[in-house]
This record gives structure tokens, sequence and C-alpha cells, in this order.
């Protein structure tokens, strides 16, 4: 029946808001090293006769393509005047999301993001059920109604969950909205921090600790970073998500952009680690 597929499609487009998680996986093949035979025989005096060995052919003439040879060549350009060469590195390293692990301020937000959520959650299941007993009130007064009466009251029914699906979209996007905001005031203490305890060291270049192979601990200001953010910004204010502005949103059936259909449930998205936080503005 029509009210039927019409509440599937409301209830699979209110369970789009929930993040889906996926785990890739990889795997190496490993080819075992082929060895030829080799065997000695004792009293065998007369060693085999080796292979003929025949000349490599010579390799065929490299012909440039007719692309390659009608590209101009590469200007030569006059030198520039002699500059002061850079001071020489010392450096650091630091794991942002370690500090993040450790920030009072990140654990203040994500406990108020994700209490949020939760109440968002909660009243899209509140809905849900609204609209099944909406749906098995049409199925009971389905005989005594007119197919104008029926044709109104699941209009009517079209109308409450597409202003629903808006209103959960919309009210998603505040609360990610304030989290970013939130969070980047924690960012913008990050970089002050991680300046102020990199000078305190000598470093003039630090670098993330995913990207570097292999370090000292003595190079690693992860934990001192993290000792100082804690000092200097225990928490910080979300922002109500009253005060946060709602972009466009589709209706239920349609496709939903990214903010719309970002999670009402799940670890907060931090964004990427500052690029640059050693360096001097």
């Amino acid at each position: 029946m029509r009210i039927h597929s019409l509440i599937a499609a409301a209830v699979l487009a209110v369970a789009l808001l929930s993040p889906r998680l996926g785990l890739a996986q990889t795997e190496l093949a490993q080819a075992a090293p082929q060895q030829g035979p080799g065997w000695f025989i004792p009293g065998q005096h007369a060693a085999p006769a080796p292979a003929p060995v025949h000349p490599a052919p010579a390799p065929a003439p490299v012909r440039p393509s007719v692309s390659a040879a009608a590209e101009p060549p590469i200007p030569q350009l006059p030198p520039l005047p002699k500059a002061p060469p850079p001071p020489a590195a010392i450096m650091g390293v630091l794991s942002v999301p370690d500090v993040y692990r450790q920030s009072t301020a990140v654990q203040g937000v994500e406990r108020i993001i994700n209490a949020r959520r939760e109440a968002l959650n909660q009243d899209a299941v509140k809905e849900q059920a609204a609209w099944r007993q909406i749906q098995e009130a049409l199925t009971r007064d389905r005989p005594k109604l007119t197919p104008e009466q029926i044709r109104a009251r699941e209009a009517a029914l079209q109308d409450r969950i597409t202003n629903a699906q808006r209103t959960f979209a919309g009210r998603n996007q505040q609360i990610q909205e304030a989290a970013q905001v939130a969070i980047g005031e924690v960012n913008r203490m990050l970089i002050a921090v991680i300046r102020q305890v990199a000078e305190s060291h000598g470093m003039n270049l630090v670098l993330h600790r995913e990207q570097v192979a292999l370090n000292m601990n003595a190079f690693d200001i992860t934990d001192e970073v993290a000792r100082n953010l804690n000092k200097r910004l225990p928490s910080v204010t979300v922002p109500p998500d009253s005060a946060m502005p709602i972009g466009p949103t589709n209706a239920p059936g349609q496709d939903a952009p990214p903010d719309a259909a970002a999670a009402i449930s799940g670890p907060l998205p931090l964004p990427p680690a500052p690029a640059g936080a050693a360096s001097k503005p």
C-alpha cells in the first residue's frame, strides 16, 4: 500500500543520519625466492658444459613522441642574488591526536556534543513512533473513509514526515557547527602553546609524529604541549545550537547534502591538525 511505502521511505531517510563505519582490509602477497638447482657429485671431474651465451639484442632507438618534440625547451633564467642560508634545523615532533585525547577542553566538548546528539536521536525515535501510530489509525479508518479523505490524511502524513526530516537535518547541522566553533577555539590556543613550547626548547621546526619514521623521545613535546594547553585552556564554551546557522536541507527520499547526512551519534569529528603550528606568523 502507498502509506506503507511512505513510512518505510521516511524511516530509511532518518536512518541515513546515523554514521556508517567501514573497515578496509589489505592483503600482502609474498613470492618465495626461487633458486636454481645446484649440487656436487663426488668423483666427477668433468664439469658440465656451460650453456651457450647469446648476446643481448641491441635496444631499439627511443623516438621522442610528437608532443615531446613539439614542447619548447625549459627557459634558462639568470641567477638570483645570493641569499643567506637558513639556520640549522633544531627539530621536535608532536602528535596532535594525542594532545586532543589529553585535552580537558576537548573532552568537555565531546561530552556536550554527544549529549546533544543523544537528545536529537531520542526525538527522532519518538517522531518515528508517531508516524507508525498515524499509519495504524489510517489503516483502521480506511474502510469508512472516502478516497478524498484518505488522500488528505496521506498528504498530511507526508507533510509531517518532510518537515520532521528538515528539522532533524537542521538540528544536526547546528550541532556540528557548534562543535567546530568550540574545537576551533582549542586549535587557536594549541598553535600558540606549540610555539611557546618549541621556543623554550630552541626548536625552529616541529613535525607531526605520524609523519616521522624514527625519532628519539627527547624530540617529542606532545605531553608538554598537552600539559600547557590544559593550563591555558582547561575548558571552552560550546555555543547553543540555536545560535548556529542552518543550511539548505533536502526532503525525504532525496539525496541528503553532506552536512545533513552527518552522524547523530558517534565520536566528535575533530578538524585536521593545524599545519605549520611551530612557524611564526
